[in-house]
């Protein structure tokens, strides 16, 4: 199942809807401790026999850290609680009476192998300060010293909206209660590996709020059609690829190259003519044609031969390229792919660029600049409200909405929407949008539907960054490496992670070596 990336809001909304539905809210405090400690033991077995240091705040993650102590010791593990501050809630004051005679009381004496973060929950805002601040100061020095750091729910210090604070308990491992919160993805950094765990939600995981969901290789696999055994290339459908202007051969190449590892059936690339020679020796499988400005031109390689249409990669901002953008978007009225340049091309304008995509399945997949200046806006506002921004330039457009980054959003113009947080800083270089785009264009024209043609894309070309990433510094990866990661992507595992896991994203670690399994 995929599960829902929420606020501090919707975390609340969803546990008290829980609540009203007759599960006492001490009944979910005690699941989530329970799976909390489950996935300790069941990864940290080595770090856990050199004790457990839990430090506790006044509320209900506290209470969450009391239920961690008391089934850990019952596991045998050394626990000592160090209360930071006393608990509060009635729920929690119930877990640490349940906890006191099973565990040692005080300060960390440094010889902990794990250290447990309970401190603050998903409506904590701003620095920690005091004792609070002093705690997390504690909790940084043991990890610096090489103890493995455990976040309940979050770390402490990370807003559950807005992701990383001036001083941040970084963890290596965060345990999530039955939702991932938008400040995990992020923060990913400070949360190290994040497991999302089962604590009961069940249907009220899913409320009607316009929560997005996150994508995982499970969902992706049941949308990307299979290759059928008799399957010829007509039926692995046509894409043609619009860009490549003079001296920008190099995109154009890409997205063709990224489409053939994509499982497109045939590529055609439309180009400026200096780039044609470039674009034949380096895609052998496509066959090119240079740039016709007018309609009918345009009618003759398009008509009768795409399934789908990629407009942006090298196009340039020439006026001679913004004609023939018109010219491909008066002419070609079926499944449309607009990025990079074809996206600049209608900064400002809205509500021409709505005009041109009306009555198409289209897709656009900006960065944060790309949108920003299509919306007038600061980069620096779309990267902070990029959740909500996705949402409304969707819904103004009539078109869905990739917008790339840490997370990537992806939003339908009904508001329907999906996350990706596969990648690393290796898509962090000039071409890894074209990558993208190739990817996008060949699952528009295979799967049809935009939302998730585009939420399987950025799933995929994330993952082929990690594949291409595994046991090497980033800054020796090109994107030649990942797109020899693509072609092993597609190799996805349709097994579900055991009880009490629902989901699960890996450490964004240089060079992705686990701290354990």
């Amino acid at each position: 199942m995929t599960v829902p990336v929420v606020t501090a809001r919707g975390a609340a909304a969803r546990d008290a809807a829980t609540i009203a539905a007759g599960i006492p809210a001490r009944a979910l405090l005690s699941a989530a401790g329970a799976a909390a400690a489950d996935v300790m033991a069941s990864r940290l077995g080595d770090a856990l026999a050199r004790g457990v240091g839990i430090l506790t705040g006044p509320g209900n993650n506290g209470g969450d850290g009391w239920v961690v102590a008391r089934l850990l010791a019952a596991r045998g593990v050394r626990v000592r609680v160090h209360e930071v501050a006393p608990a509060r809630t009635g729920d929690a004051r119930a877990a640490r009476e349940d906890a006191r005679p099973h565990v040692s009381l005080g300060a960390m004496d440094g010889t902990e192998g794990v250290v447990v973060d309970a401190l603050l929950g998903t409506g904590a805002r701003g620095a920690p300060m005091g004792a609070m601040g002093d705690a997390v100061r504690s909790i940084n020095a043991r990890r610096a010293a090489g103890a493995t750091v455990v976040a309940l729910d979050l770390p402490t210090g990370v807003d559950a909206d807005e992701g990383g604070g001036e001083l941040v308990a970084a963890a290596d491992l965060t345990i999530s209660f039955g939702t991932v919160k938008r400040g995990h993805l992020l923060a990913r950094s400070a949360c190290g590996r994040i497991v999302v765990v089962d604590i009961g939600l069940g249907a009220h995981a899913s409320l009607a709020d316009g929560a997005p969901t996150l994508a995982d290789a499970r969902w992706v696999r049941e949308v990307v059609p299979a290759i059928g055994v008799d399957v010829h290339k007509g039926l692995r459908r046509r894409v043609v690829l619009v860009g490549g202007a003079r001296g920008m051969a190099g995109a154009v190449i890409l997205a063709a190259r990224a489409a053939s590892r994509s499982g497109i059936g045939m590529v055609r690339v439309l180009v400026e003519e200096p780039s044609l020679a470039p674009v034949q020796s380096s895609v052998a499988a496509a066959t090119a044609a240079t740039w016709p400005i007018d309609g009918t031109g345009l009618a003759g390689v398009l008509t009768g031969y795409a399934h789908a249409v990629l407009i942006g990669p090298g196009l340039g901002q020439s006026s001679k390229a913004r004609v023939l953008l018109d010219a491909v978007l008066e002419t070609w009225r079926g499944p449309t792919v607009l990025d990079a340049d074809a996206i600049t091309h209608f900064a400002g304008d809205i509500p021409g660029l709505a005009a041109v995509l009306a009555g198409r399945p289209a897709l656009l997949t900006p960065h944060a600049s790309e949108l920003a200046r299509l919306i007038g806006a600061e980069v620096a506002d779309v990267n902070r409200h990029r959740f909500e921004i996705a949402r409304d330039v969707a819904n103004a457009l009539g078109a869905s909405v990739l917008l790339k980054g840490v997370p990537t959003v992806i939003t339908a113009p009904d508001g329907a929407s999906m996350v990706t947080a596969t990648g690393t800083p290796v898509l962090a270089t000039a071409g890894s949008g074209d990558l993208l785009g190739g990817i996008a264009v060949t699952l528009l024209a295979q799967i049809g539907d935009p939302l998730r043609s585009g939420t399987c894309a950025a799933w995929i070309h994330g993952r082929a960054a990690e594949i291409a990433g595994t046991g090497r510094p980033w800054r020796g990866v090109t994107l030649d490496d990942v797109l020899d990661g693509l072609a092993h992507a597609w190799r996805l595992d349709s097994s579900a992670p055991p009880a009490p896991i629902l989901a699960e994203l890996p450490a964004v670690d240089e060079g992705h070596v686990p701290l354990f399994p």
